[in-house]
């Protein structure tokens, strides 16, 4: 059952791999429109308590301030997407949806009082995600991506605190809420991948266990084996007996 799914599996990671692609693409687009014909979409950010900066909550994330803007967040976005997509491929979309909804409405209901955009609210809701879901799961794999995700960037822990008045660490703050909510509701509940186990681990299962686990050739071996020591074994009992008889 397990190797029929897996390549289905498989599958749905490149095609999201490719999915995340389109988006960091899709982002330069729209970054070298602005630029190419001299336009600002700054006003589709989210707007703290206005009606018309509701439209924000969808739109923030794809608008940003300058190239460098961008490069952090599309770096950020490829790195941390591409980790979350190789353990959590059945998660990944429902989670990206929390993260960019809690970020958006979580700024526009207590943000300070300006535009605030970029992708930044759901790089740090994705490395909120990894980080809480390893809490969670507690499998190896969990931790390793945790751990990339920590060697990589770390200093997103700190990104919530409001240490830099000209970033938007509300956006933060909110993807991070969301990244916790998304790895509560949907990471926990992912199948736990099959750890392999290597011959010296199991050497001392062979004495204790029955050889059902074992291929069927191999399980007539491993009897026959058991079969020739109770032969040996019940030849020397009855040797015993008989030099006890005839003395």
């Amino acid at each position: 059952m397990h190797s029929k799914s897996l390549p289905s599996e498989q599958v749905r990671k490149v095609r999201l791999y490719w999915h995340l692609t389109y988006f960091i693409v899709f982002l330069w687009v729209i970054k070298a429109a602005e630029e190419l014909f001299h336009f600002s979409l700054h006003s589709l950010g989210v707007y703290p308590g206005k009606l018309e900066g509701l439209i924000g909550v969808l739109t923030a994330p794809l608008i940003h301030g300058d190239w460098e803007h961008l490069a952090n967040n599309s770096f950020s976005m490829i790195l941390l997407g591409a980790l979350t997509i190789y353990g959590y491929v059945n998660s990944t979309y429902r989670a990206i949806g929390v993260i960019w909804i809690v970020s958006g409405v979580g700024v526009w209901l207590l943000g300070r009082e300006s535009y605030h955009f970029g992708a930044s609210g759901l790089t740090h809701g994705l490395f909120y995600f990894l980080f809480i879901a390893a809490i969670l799961r507690r499998d190896k794999r969990s931790i390793a991506l945790m751990l990339v995700a920590v060697f990589m960037y770390g200093s997103m822990v700190l990104g919530v605190l409001p240490w830099d008045p000209k970033i938007s660490f509300e956006a933060h703050l909110f993807g991070a809420i969301g990244g916790g909510l998304g790895a509560f509701w949907f990471a926990r509940h992912e199948p736990k991948p099959l750890e392999k186990r290597y011959h010296w681990e199991m050497e001392d299962d062979l004495d204790d266990e029955d050889p059902y686990w074992l291929p069927e050739h191999q399980q007539q071996s491993y009897q026959h084996d058991i079969d020739e020591q109770t032969n040996r074994r019940d030849k020397i009992i009855t040797e015993i007996f008989n030099t006890d008889e005839r003395r």
